[in-house]
């Protein structure tokens, strides 16, 4: 069951050692899917806890609909959502980072979702004070919301909700080359001063502001608010939005499923989420 690692393996005990925050993303890495925790997967967590290791989330999600696995898995800290752009604490309600997409850029995605030759391809969400507004329900939202547990608002026009800047605008197409077409022409629009743009599954097009990844949302976790090193941290991963967490952390894993870029720049590859692999990835360099 175990993968080869990407780069040569890291010696257990000194990765023990020195390791001292865990971070997990949601979708694809500790819930697959049946959308939960696995019981295998659950008891490694508490078992890492009980060393005194504490363990983060880091999602795309919405805060809203990550909630439920942060506390599932017992975390004490604040939760990292939407990239990393909407940082909270749930146990004080306290909000340590909220960074918006600027209303101006917001306004140039919605005219470019709405070209003819895209209108009818894309599902679009604006996520603005957690809530998801949408200009219509389809059948790609539809599923979306019932995984995530939450009931999206429909608008009509999206331009009526930009009296608040997003947090995140997300276009889905069940048409993977119509997002990959996206990425492409948007990247060469927006330089990454101006917008970070990512994919989280390979139907969703995701956008935020520009200093949002969750890279940047572990270092402040780890350096600011608990006063480690970036060094310290282990994270695991499935998909592109893990790329920068993965490459800043001192043990960045990315699973079995995720795609060949993601595993490459890993420091070591799990087993797929349907194996249980961030189980796996917690025995092997923390317990």
């Amino acid at each position: 069951m175990q993968k080869a690692s990407a780069t040569p393996s890291t010696d257990h005990q000194t990765a023990t050692k020195d390791i001292k925050l865990l971070v997990l993303d949601i979708d694809g890495t500790i819930a697959g899917e049946s959308n939960t925790i696995s019981a295998g997967v659950k008891q490694a967590i508490v078992a890492v806890q009980a060393r005194g290791i504490p363990v983060a989330i880091a999602t795309g999600r919405m805060y809203r609909s990550a909630l439920r696995f942060h506390q599932e898995i017992g975390s004490t800290l604040p939760l990292m959502a939407y990239q990393g752009a909407w940082i909270q604490d749930p146990n004080t309600q306290k909000i340590h980072r909220h960074w918006a997409v600027p209303r101006e850029i917001a306004h140039q995605l919605l005219d470019y979702f709405e070209q003819p030759e895209l209108r009818s391809l894309l599902s679009v969400h604006f996520y603005i004070n957690d809530q998801l507004y949408i200009r219509e329900l389809t059948r790609e939202t539809q599923i979306y919301a019932e995984r995530s547990g939450i009931i999206p608002i429909p608008v009509g026009d999206l331009r009526e909700t930009l009296t608040n800047e997003p947090t995140k605008i997300l276009a889905l197409s069940d048409d993977i080359d119509v997002i990959d077409k996206l990425l492409g022409n948007l990247r060469r629009q927006y330089t990454p001063a101006e917008l970070y743009l990512t994919t989280s599954v390979a139907t969703f097009f995701e956008a935020t502001n520009a200093s949002v990844n969750k890279g940047t949302a572990v270092r402040y976790l780890a350096e600011e608010l608990l006063g480690l090193q970036i060094a310290n941290v282990m994270a695991i991963g499935d998909n592109f939005n893990d790329l920068e967490m993965l490459e800043s952390v001192g043990l960045g894993v990315a699973m079995g499923n995720a795609p060949a870029g993601v595993q490459a720049i890993a420091r070591w590859v799990a087993p797929s989420v349907e194996e249980d692999g961030a189980a796996v990835a917690i025995e092997k360099f923390l317990l």
